[in-house]
Order: structure tokens, then C-alpha cells, then sequence
């Protein structure tokens, strides 16, 4: 192949800014169409947006809310495996009906102690056991606010222990828990061994949020990102967790994909690949790679991401996900795809679903809200929170994710920092983002996601066409959120 056909046949990588949805025939109304889907091969969601594993996006916080309203946060790995393994533990406390992974302390331990547990683990109260977890009592705050720090847990628990069995039901607990005026339930075997926890708050939370994503347990799901190359992680979170991310930018890599097959061996949460941004990409992934739940698509399009700046090497995500959707139905393989990368509004989710993603990943309209761990400031009268990429020179301070990006740019950054605009609470967000997808779904006339697949048509618009179908001509003032 001569050098000049690199250019004659050089490929059309689209973005967001270069397409628009045609309207079809249609009988749906915007209020009739359904956004579930799935972001692995075994997981549903009632919101197709996934939170990006950044740490200004994505920690507990983040992971509980969404998970709450029906969407999903991916937990960054930009920190010690301890770190993201508690990060996961708390989503799965959250809204547990019987919390599995209990919290003891032990009858000598001191009040000074407990109230360092209680602070580290924002928990209130706690079953005390001894030889091998045999209850003996619980202790809670009311019992040591106003005690001798030096006094130990035998000296102020409550030793008479109102208690459950595993076939303790939702509507038992309850009654139980009402007529003896406590807020904690522990489930106990037949020796007294401690086996859970029903608490009055999760039980209340749970008829709360109607339409959460939750396990078989009735936990909310968790997923979290790591490094192909760390297998001790991914096993310390598998224990946890309901998706495992593997989270480099190009996973279309020898080392990575060999890294991928002994992951996958070794543990039971779905795994999802990326990021990729080819057909090659996927169809390797497809041939090679036995169990993968996932594709997580897109190189270099995140707003605070400069690999295709500093590289000049990228695959903006609405072309990776067209690439990557005409692989995954060339092989009938049964994978969704999300698409990662440079989502602004609800039009550009629309339009990646049209060539084929499941669900949309996003940094930096996340990071605005609320939940996200990033700083709030206050600069000229509006708020604004902090947000960098995962390859900046910020992120890259921390260590952790330094194998996020190739050998050679450990020494170049390949991310950008900077502040976002409040947006308040990330439930906001959800309402505004999904009335805006199946307003698009309305125009399209599909009812389902795997509709937009089949009926979605899309036109080509020039830059000019771009700045046209904007809002144009008129001063707009700029978007200010108080707390």
C-alpha cells in the first residue's frame, strides 16, 4: 500500500458534532419509552448511564445514588486496593435487607476504640462477639456518647440481644424490630454465631428508592475499576462486587489481553473490556477472549482527555461505537457496548445508540453533581467543582492508575485539570438526561433501546449545520446553581 492511499482511504471517524437523528414514522410518545438496558451481559439497568471511574466522579457516594435511581458508577481505582475494596463494602451495606458482611467488635475492645470504628465505618452501632462470633450483646452510640473513653464494650453493651434467624422475614423484621423500639436486628445460627444484620434504616431505604438496581440479595450493585495487571485486586473486589472494569485507555494490547485471560479465569463478576475503538479491537476481543460481559468504547473523545492532542492517536466514540456494534452483530455476540467519551447532552447518548451502544459513560457531566468527590468552589458568583482526567499530571501524582496509559506517556500527561459547573444533585441529572433520550426516541418512533438500533437513521450536517441546530443569535445567560 502506497502512502498516498492513507489518505485516499483513510476512514470518516464522526463525532457527536457531525451527525443528526432524521425523524421517523412514529406512534411512541416520549412518556412510552422504556430506557432499560443492560451494561454487562448480566446486569440490568433502568438508566443507561454509567459514572466514569475518575476520582472526581466516582466514589461510594456517587456509586449509591445512582445505583439508587437506577443508573450505575463505576468506583475508581486511583487509590489503594484497601481504599477501593471499602469503597465497594459501603455500597453494598447500603441498602442491604440483611447485611452479609458484618461489622463486630469484640468485648474487650475500649469505647475509645468503637467510637474510631464507628467514625471510620459511619456506623452507629455494632453485635459484640467472642470465640468465633458467638453474640454476646450489641453496642450502639446511645450507650457510649457520654462514657469514659478508657471503659471497654462489656462494660456499657446491652448483653440481652433481641435476634433473628436467616428465616426471618422482611415483614417479621419489621414487627420485631417495632415492637421492641430498636433500630438493629442480628441474625444469628443456631450456635449464636453471628450470620447478619437487619437494620430499621435499610429496611426504610429499600421502599424508598423503587426503581434502584439491586442484586439477588437485595444489595445495590457495585462495580469498580482495575488494571488488568492487578489479579489481587480484582480478587479482593470479586468478593464484593457485581462488575469488574478492566480500565486502560487502549486495551487492544497483547500484554493486556493476556493479563485479561487470567482475570477472567479467576473471578466470578462480569468483566468488561476496554477501552477499544476499532473492529479489530472487538472482533480480537470477541475470538480471543472467553467470558467478557462488556466493551467499554472510545479513545481520546473525554472533554478533559488530550491522548489524541499529545498522540495524535484516538477513535472519537461515536465511530468506535458504530466499528465496534458491526462486530459484536457480525458475530452474534451477545456483549453490550457502552460509549465512553465527549457526551454532553442527551442527543449525544440518542445518536451512540443508534449505532449500537447499550449504555453512555460519562466523566465530566457527573462530576458536576453533588455526590462526586471533587472540591466546590466558589468563583464569581457561581460554583463550580473540581475535575481532571485520569491521565493529568493531578491524577498521576496519586500513582495508582499510572498503568491506565502506555509506558511512554508516564512522562507526558495525557489529561488536562479543571472545574466544572455545580449541577446539583446527581438525581437532577438523571431526570434531565433520561427526558431528553426518549424525547429523541420519540422523534425516532422506537420504544426500546434495541429499537433505536433498527429504526434510528442519521444525517450528515456540516459545521455550519451544527452551529444552526444550537441555539443561535440571542445572549444567554450563564448557568448559575446555589447549594
Amino acid at each position: 500500500m502506497g502512502f498516498r492511499s492513507k489518505f485516499e482511504d483513510a476512514e470518516k471517524a464522526l463525532t457527536f458534532n457531525d451527525v443528526l437523528l432524521l425523524p421517523g414514522w412514529t406512534t411512541v410518545e416520549p412518556d412510552q419509552a422504556d430506557v432499560k438496558t443492560r451494561v454487562s451481559r448480566n446486569i440490568e439497568l433502568n438508566i443507561p448511564l454509567v459514572a466514569s471511574p475518575m476520582d472526581t466522579v466516582t466514589e461510594a457516594e456517587m456509586a449509591i445514588a445512582l445505583a439508587r435511581e437506577g443508573a450505575i458508577g463505576v468506583l475508581h481505582r486511583n487509590c489503594s486496593a484497601k481504599e477501593e475494596v471499602a469503597m465497594a463494602r459501603s455500597v453494598k451495606r447500603a441498602e442491604a435487607l440483611i447485611i452479609r458482611d458484618v461489622i463486630t467488635v469484640n468485648p474487650d475492645n475500649t469505647v475509645d476504640e468503637l467510637l474510631r470504628l464507628m467514625e471510620e465505618h459511619n456506623i452507629k452501632g455494632f453485635p459484640v462477639v467472642e470465640n468465633e462470633d458467638r453474640l454476646v450483646g450489641i453496642v450502639t452510640w446511645r450507650d457510649v456518647r457520654l462514657a469514659d473513653s478508657s471503659l471497654k464494650v462489656k462494660d456499657v453493651m446491652t448483653e440481652s440481644v433481641v435476634t433473628g434467624s436467616d428465616e426471618t422475614s422482611l415483614e417479621e423484621a419489621m414487627k420485631i424490630l417495632h415492637e421492641h423500639r430498636i433500630e438493629k436486628l442480628p441474625i444469628i445460627d443456631e450456635n449464636r454465631r453471628v450470620k447478619g444484620l437487619i437494620t430499621m434504616k435499610d429496611i426504610t431505604l429499600k421502599g424508598t428508592y423503587q426503581d434502584a438496581v439491586r442484586d439477588e440479595e437485595g444489595r445495590l450493585i457495585c462495580a469498580a475499576a482495575i488494571s488488568p495487571f492487578d489479579l489481587p485486586r480484582a480478587k479482593a473486589l470479586d468478593r464484593y462486587v457485581d462488575i469488574l472494569v478492566l480500565d486502560v485507555s487502549h486495551f487492544h494490547n497483547s500484554n493486556c489481553f493476556d493479563a485479561a485471560k487470567e482475570i477472567l479465569r479467576e473471578v466470578e463478576a462480569d468483566v468488561i473490556v476496554g477501552n477499544i475503538g476499532t473492529y479489530e479491537a472487538a472482533e480480537d476481543v470477541i475470538t480471543k477472549l472467553d467470558g467478557v460481559a462488556g466493551l467499554r468504547v472510545g479513545i481520546g473523545s473525554g472533554s478533559i482527555c488530550s491522548t489524541s492532542v499529545v498522540t495524535r492517536a484516538g477513535a472519537p466514540t461515536l465511530y468506535a461505537t458504530s466499528r465496534v456494534a458491526d462486530a459484536v452483530k457480525k458475530y452474534g455476540a451477545d456483549i453490550p457496548i457502552i460509549a465512553d467519551g465527549g457526551i454532553r447532552n442527551p442527543g449525544d447518548i440518542a445518536v451512540a445508540m443508534a449505532v449500537g451502544a447499550s449504555c453512555a459513560m460519562m466523566g465530566n457531566v457527573f462530576a458536576g453533581c453533588r455526590e462526586s468527590p471533587g472540591r466546590l468552589v466558589a468563583m464569581e458568583g457561581r460554583y463550580y467543582k473540581e475535575y481532571y482526567g485520569m491521565g493529568s499530571e493531578r491524577a498521576r501524582k496519586k500513582r495508582y492508575a499510572q498503568d491506565r496509559y502506555s509506558q511512554p506517556s508516564k512522562s507526558i500527561s495525557e489529561g488536562v485539570e479543571g472545574w466544572v459547573p455545580y449541577r446539583g444533585p446527581v438525581k437532577d441529572i438523571l431526570g434531565e438526561f433520561t427526558g431528553g433520550l426518549k424525547a429523541a426516541m420519540g422523534y425516532v418512533g422506537a420504544r426500546t433501546i434495541p429499537e433505536m438500533w433498527e429504526k434510528a437513521r442519521l444525517a450528515l450536517i456540516t459545521e455550519r449545520g451544527a452551529q444552526e441546530a444550537a441555539p443561535h443569535d440571542i445572549m444567554r445567560p450563564g448557568p448559575s446553581r446555589r447549594l
